[in-house]
């Protein structure tokens, strides 16, 4: 009776974990928790409320965290940062109850170490409803960054907006108080190719067909002739122009955009698209101009961006087991976890896991002896494919259980499972040996 509550407030934790608790009996049976991504940090922060709340700035404390797909990048790689808000310094400056999806939360990650600067993040139009004068809940943003130097590079929270649009379009902008915030990720980055640092700007996200886009550029080869030129997803358009690269390696130049299909524009150095010579897509639509004949209506709909999640089929896995003097393979299957990634942009994710050891009567089996068999399908329809990760050792460094790429558009629904072996020693003392598996999905 005694031990019943302990199992409740355990099932409980590792539920709200998304964990999977493992745990091994020598002579007996062997279980598995996974845990979320990121280090909380607390900094103090400055928000604004809209002048329309006629209230005055509010300083409090802001809880988050940066979590990034590759925590070993080379020179060169392109790494997603996930900036989440979990606990905002603000709240809702009214007395209004905001409806749900009506806030756009954009921010800044800062870089220190061996590369410094800032990452522009963003999430999307996605909220529960807020009551009047309640706290913000909980939101998450991301961006990219080019790896351009090796060694240690830290990540911190920086600033960030809460845009609402409801009634009207209200901002509330918080900045770090003394910056840079507390750390909350480091990547460690080796040598590589060298880096593409080119990249390019658009003077405008849209235009009607026929207009003109000034496109900005830095970083091309001082002199080289670059190509600007539309994208219809993964193909190029007819829409092309040439632009010479000045003694900075800058331009700016003008590309007429026609074909209604566009979805972004290209800027590359040689004969076609390369790229480890180019940049962009930078995202560009061409508006729809076309008349409504007499008699007609036309009709307008919006697909709203959704969110990245996972969910587990369980929190406890049984490995099999193992007998005292021989000892050996504990071998039983994850709980399929099932990855949603209905964000609809660029953003490919990875699903990582990392073990403890198994502590038992004494003694432990060591992380290292946990290795996983990785297996990932996709469901008919998403625009993404999954790819499983390498069979191999887990360990307390970890491992990539599964990933989708970048693309111009990704998403899907995804099932990711892997076949478990704990490598248990042979005199290993008889008991139950426990440890936690930590999935972390960025």
């Amino acid at each position: 009776m005694g031990s019943t509550p302990r199992r409740a407030r355990r099932w409980r934790w590792a539920s709200l974990l998304g964990a999977t608790a493992l745990a091994v009996t020598a002579g007996g049976a062997l279980a598995c928790p996974a845990g979320a991504a990121g280090t909380n940090v607390d900094f103090a922060t400055h928000c604004i409320p809209p002048a329309v709340a006629g209230i005055p700035p509010i300083d409090g404390t802001t809880t988050a965290s940066v979590s990034v797909d590759n925590t070993t990048p080379k020179v060169g790689d392109t790494v997603t940062v996930t900036y989440t808000v979990v606990t905002a310094a603000a709240s809702n400056p009214t007395d209004l109850a905001l409806p749900a999806d009506i806030m756009t939360p954009t921010g800044k990650v800062t870089l220190g170490g061996a590369q410094t600067g800032g990452v522009t993040v963003a999430g999307p139009k996605k909220n529960p409803p807020v009551p009047g004068r309640a706290a913000f809940p909980s939101f998450s943003m991301t961006g990219t960054f080019t790896v351009t130097a090796p060694g240690r590079i830290t990540l911190s929270p920086g600033d960030y907006n809460i845009h609402t649009s409801y009634i009207l379009e209200l901002d509330t902008p918080c900045t770090v108080i003394t910056p840079p915030a507390p750390v909350s990720q480091t990547v460690t980055a080796t040598d590589g190719t060298p880096a593409n640092t080119r990249s390019i700007s658009l003077g405008s996200a849209s235009g009607d067909p026929g207009a003109a886009v000034t496109v900005s550029g830095t970083h091309f080869t001082p002199g080289a002739a670059v190509t600007l030129a539309g994208r219809a997803g993964d193909t190029q358009t007819a829409d092309t122009a040439t632009v010479t690269a000045n003694a900075q390696g800058s331009f700016s130049g003008s590309l007429v955009v026609n074909d209604t299909a566009t979805t972004g524009i290209v800027a590359y150095e040689g004969g076609s698209w390369n790229a480890d010579k180019g940049a962009g897509p930078a995202a560009y639509a061409v508006n729809d101009t076309t008349p409504v004949p007499d008699g007609s209506q036309k009709l307008t709909t919006t697909v709203k961006a959704g969110t990245l999640s996972m969910s587990q089929a369980g929190d406890s896995v049984a490995l099999s087991a193992v007998d005292f003097g021989q000892g050996g393979a504990s071998t039983g299957a994850l709980n399929t976890v099932t990855v949603k990634d209905f964000r609809g942009g660029p953003a490919g994710w990875s699903l990582t896991g990392k073990v403890t050891d198994f502590s038992g009567p004494g003694a432990k089996v060591d992380a290292g002896r946990l290795s996983w068999t990785p297996a990932c399908a996709t469901k008919a329809g998403s625009p993404s494919t999954c790819k499983a990760g390498t069979a191999g050792t887990v360990g307390t460094s970890g491992a990539t259980l599964a990933s989708t790429p970048n693309g111009t558009l990704t998403g899907g629904e995804f099932t990711v499972d892997a076949g478990l072996s704990l490598d248990v020693p042979a005199f290993t003392p008889p008991g139950s040996y426990s440890g936690v598996l930590t999935l972390t999905l960025t």
